[in-house]
């Protein structure tokens, strides 16, 4: 059984976003956002889960997260896209502006 720890990313004053763990084990990413009626939810695994796992988790995550939010108002349901993936990376403008003003090294011609 997974028993998740989570470490918040992020906050605004409608969504949230988590790094979920299991154990020393990454287990993915959690983004929430409230809406009026409905919670939305993206959750993205580093690996496959069995069905009965993965249901438990997304039970988990409602008690430990949601209906504990103080964002959260009165719910019709909660909406959970879940994917299947790894991270190739991590990018941000000021890591990008650094990449584009470093210089080029030119070929001059000579060997």
């Amino acid at each position: 059984m997974i028993k998740p720890t989570y470490h918040r990313q992020s906050r605004t004053l409608t969504s949230e976003q988590y790094q979920l763990q299991d154990g020393d084990r990454h287990l993915g990413y959690l983004d929430v956002h409230y809406g009026a009626a409905d919670v939305n939810a993206t959750l993205v695994l580093e690996r496959e889960l069995p069905e009965q796992d993965l249901t438990a988790l997304i039970e988990q995550i409602d008690e430990d997260l949601i209906l504990a939010s103080d964002v959260l108002r009165d719910r019709d349901d909660l909406l959970v896209r879940v994917f299947v993936g790894h991270e190739i990376g991590f990018y941000s403008e000021d890591l990008l502006r650094d990449e584009i003003d470093e210089p080029v090294d030119s070929f001059d011609g000579d060997a």
